[in-house]
């Protein structure tokens, strides 16, 4: 069985944005919103080539909730994960107050839900006791805890404060030194 970490893209590969008419840090809304967050792209691939399958697993709720169009968040996820090894995507558009009807609703592929990484598991072969979900929120670390994955939680600058956090297996400060200790076995 493969292993493999279970990426989510805003925060971990790509920066959050500031959105001054919502007054809040999200996820990019068009091309040129990207911005890569150093060192990521390479740490991808190193664990790539060390035999970890790469799997995206994000929340992108953007058009659901009438704040981009959906070429524009297809365009975004292409530019983030176009270059790297990514075995799958896995891309959630719902939202429960979705403003598009048919968007609208509670799923279970929407992080916290754990479908998106067990249907992953099934299809690529995954050992998910032996994976790990890498995050910047809550809502990523339950969806690993509840499909069975180790943890990890990087630290980053937006990180949002919530009642009764789950605790994670490993705290980093980017995706490169989570690569560095576990992937590569090296200290911090």
């Amino acid at each position: 069985m493969n292993r493999a970490l279970f990426l989510d893209r805003d925060g971990v590969l790509d920066e959050l944005v500031f959105y001054p008419d919502t007054g809040e840090w999200a996820a990019p809304r068009r091309l040129e919103d990207v911005r890569f967050i150093d060192g990521a792209g390479g740490a991808a691939r190193r664990a790539h080539a060390a035999g970890w399958l790469l799997v995206i697993v994000t929340n992108q709720p953007d058009f659901a909730k009438g704040k981009t169009t959906l070429d524009d968040l297809h365009a975004v996820h292409d530019a983030v994960v176009g270059n790297l090894p990514i075995a799958k995507s896995c891309v959630c558009h719902h939202h429960p107050n979705a403003v598009v009807e048919e968007l609208r609703i509670v799923c279970e592929c929407r992080k916290p839900g754990a479908l998106s990484l067990r249907n992953a598991a099934r299809e690529l072969d995954i050992d998910l006791a032996r994976s790990w979900m890498i995050g910047d929120q809550d809502t990523d670390l339950r969806a690993g805890r509840a499909a069975g994955c180790r943890v990890a939680l990087i630290e980053g600058p937006h990180l949002r404060a919530v009642d009764n956090p789950v605790e994670p297996d490993l705290r980093v400060a980017s995706l490169a030194e989570f690569v560095a200790r576990v992937v590569e076995n090296r200290a911090p």
